[in-house]
């Protein structure tokens, strides 16, 4: 039963599967929105410029129907007749740009328009009598009927009782003087192809949420196939996780090898270790190289010690700075002081180094911000970090570490 149900298509289509298929040239269509927009532009053409086109058509007649001696030759009679449906294509070209418009403007109400080189492929398998069979005896082939059906008697009935309401004007048309009648004529005719194009209208209104319902059924999909194409447009998000991991440990095993370039290390002792660089000339500020808790902090005072880089216990310094400078990130101004004291003691070490004299007393009491000093060993962090760099399981460049710091 849970296969079952997995395999339902209960799922709305997504975004990617509604993009692939109109590619495919698959996309909501009404014929019979199409049909009551033609019929809309027409009839309302007509009415709207019944005046202009009576008087060219009036004219074009008066002018066909006149008796001529000299126009029997056979060329005036072609010129003639070439001039008359000229002048009538005129005349109804406006009629002929309204109706073309709406079926241009049609199909921008559902799913708009759509130039595909697939929908034009030919289907062999269409040319399956046994395929043809199948759709005309399938469920959709009743439905379909029926709203052939319901579609006829909708306009049938509407244009029935139009015109059987008018029925009195209707005959009474036989005793009215001619151009009376023919004028009475042309109103009843009006009034029934507009209600003609009312009934269309709701015909329309019917078929068109119909059509979008059909069309999203179609594309409806299982719950399978709409986690396989997220796995498959945003990555299986077990191995994203498990990139973004080795990405961390590729990194802070790099920044390993940073450390013997460090000028000093910053310590908690023993919780905290971080390293900073400072270039005159190449950096604005100091820039923090290393930095790790616990076991990653020891291998950096490890690697520090065996290269004589400078150490120096500063607690709420090396607190600050692990909490709120980033990899390869300049320190904070606040913090330009405390580092400022301490790179002056790193120099006057060098100084004694090379020179001699008296020994430089490491610098206490650094003014560090309390709200920098955060305090505390972020345990899973640390965990994680020793897990990355100093497991030799995940560490394939830790022979690179130990190379960098000899």
């Amino acid at each position: 039963m849970a296969e079952d149900s997995d395999l339902e298509k209960t799922e709305s289509a997504t975004p990617r599967r509604l993009q692939k298929a109109r590619e495919e040239g698959q996309i909501a269509r009404s014929r019979e929105l199409s049909t009551f927009a033609l019929l809309a532009a027409g009839f309302f053409g007509v009415w709207g410029m019944s005046g202009s086109i009576g008087e060219h058509l009036q004219g074009m007649l008066r002018t066909s129907l006149t008796f001529d001696h000299s126009a029997l030759e056979t060329r005036r009679m072609l010129i003639g007749a070439g001039v008359a449906s000229r002048e009538g294509f005129y005349t109804l070209l406006p009629i002929l740009v309204f109706t073309g418009l709406a079926a241009l403007l049609a199909p921008l109400a559902l799913g708009g328009w759509l130039l595909s080189a697939k929908g034009l492929e030919p289907k062999f398998d269409r040319l399956n009598p046994i395929t043809g069979l199948g759709r005309i005896f399938s469920i959709n082939g009743p439905i379909q009927l029926g709203l052939s059906v319901v579609k006829t008697l909708v306009v049938g009935v509407i244009g029935g009782t139009a015109i059987w309401n008018r029925r009195e004007e209707i005959l009474a048309l036989a005793t009215e003087p001619l151009q009376l009648a023919l004028a009475n004529t042309m109103h009843l005719i009006a009034v029934c192809c507009g209600m003609t194009v009312a009934g269309m209208f709701v015909v329309a209104a019917l078929d068109v949420p119909y059509q979008l319902w059909q069309f999203n059924k179609k594309l409806r999909m299982t719950k399978e196939e709409v986690k396989r194409e997220h796995r498959e447009s945003e990555g299986d998000p077990h191995v994203k996780g498990r990139i973004r991991q080795q990405q961390r440990a590729i990194a802070r095993r790099r920044m390993m090898t940073n450390v013997p370039k460090a000028d000093v290390v910053v310590t908690n002792p023993t919780h905290f270790a971080v390293a900073l660089q400072y270039a005159d000339g190449e950096m604005r500020a100091p820039k923090v190289v290393a930095k790790g808790v616990n076991l990653v902090a020891a291998r950096i005072r490890e690697i520090a010690a065996e290269n004589n880089v400078p150490l120096l216990e500063a607690p709420p310094l090396a607190r600050a700075l692990y909490h709120n400078v980033e990899l390869n990130r300049e320190i904070p101004g606040p913090l330009y002081g405390a580092v400022a004291e301490v790179l002056a003691w790193v120099y006057q070490l060098r100084r004694f180094k090379t020179e001699g004299g008296d020994v430089p007393l490491a610098p206490t009491d650094l003014d560090v911000p309390a709200d920098l000093d955060q305090g505390g060993v972020p345990d899973d962090e640390a965990d994680q970090e020793a897990a990355d760099v100093l497991n030799p399981a995940n560490n394939p460049d830790k022979d690179d570490v130990s190379g960098a710091s000899a």
